[in-house]
């Protein structure tokens, strides 16, 4: 296995996460899809276990720094669902590709790039060179659960 699964590992008892158990997909969808060298993750949100732990609109019921540790969430989720669809290994990925980032805003929110960059932060440290990518964030009126935040991500691989 890979150090950076030792890095993921350390970084989530760090951030207080668990993604050991069922990362449960709510719909008629997969939560992680691999196409020749590609891996798609779908969308995300600051589930841990069975819970929501940000909702709500950031700007009015949550603040920035609430919302930037509901983009770690979300991004641990998803870098989880990552790993688990390479056997276990990060060592796997070349490139994370793209992120996109939806915020649940109050009409005047307009620090979405700020949320993001709690993700982006938290997958350059894990990946470095190759945690940097692309990258949309959006604040949108509504999203699933009423979460706060969801990010979905593509990453190359081989």
């Amino acid at each position: 296995m890979s150090s950076r699964n030792d890095a993921f590992a350390k970084l989530s008892a760090d951030l207080g996460l668990s993604f050991d158990g069922e990362i449960k997909v709510g719909g008629n969808y997969v939560a992680a899809l691999r196409h020749e060298n590609q891996v798609f993750i779908s969308g995300q949100v600051p589930r841990v276990g069975s819970e929501v732990k940000f909702t709500g609109r950031v700007g009015a019921e949550l603040s920035l720094a609430q919302a930037r540790q509901a983009a770690q969430i979300s991004i641990m989720r998803a870098i989880a669902l990552l790993q688990r669809s390479l056997d276990g290994d990060l060592g796997h990925v070349k490139q994370i590709l793209r992120m996109n980032v939806y915020v649940q805003s109050a009409d005047h929110f307009t620090q979405q790039s700020e949320v993001a960059d709690a993700a982006s932060e938290l997958l350059y440290s894990l990946f470095g060179a190759a945690g940097t990518h692309a990258r949309t964030s959006v604040g949108v009126y509504q999203l699933p659960k009423n979460a706060a935040v969801e990010i979905d991500l593509q990453a190359a691989v081989e």
